[in-house]
């Protein structure tokens, strides 16, 4: 249930929205609803959201957000990306709350991963 001023979608670019559905649905075993040709919607993943058609990509060197995963296994989600189509932008490292890694999607979206420094 949505809650008064809080975070409750988010909203991704997408170059190719089959690509990036497949990434999702074998990385993290997402499910879709498509709303049109140009849109594609999630839920139930710990933020609401979808992503549109578009040539552009949200990433951290041109300012966006980064929306940021959490794992109880760093090093099998990561593995999951990989064979999922993934591509590691930034290998795990530690931070002082833990480790991570940033990674994009078929699309050229960024994202993190992030664990507990023992995970």
């Amino acid at each position: 249930m949505p809650v008064h001023e809080k975070l409750n979608y988010v909203e991704y670019p997408a170059r190719d929205l089959a690509a990036t559905k497949a990434f999702f649905q074998v990385a993290f075993g997402w499910s879709f609803i498509d709303y049109d040709p140009d849109y594609t919607a999630f839920s139930d993943e710990g933020l609401d959201g979808g992503f549109y058609k578009s040539e552009m990509v949200a990433g951290t060197n041109t300012g966006s957000a980064l929306v940021i995963f959490y794992s109880e296994r760093l090093e099998d989600t990561l593995a999951k990306v990989i064979t999922a189509g993934g591509q590691v932008v930034r290998p795990i490292y530690a931070f002082p709350g833990g480790r991570r890694f940033h990674f994009t999607e078929p699309s050229g979206n960024e994202f993190a991963v992030w664990a507990e420094p023992d995970a």
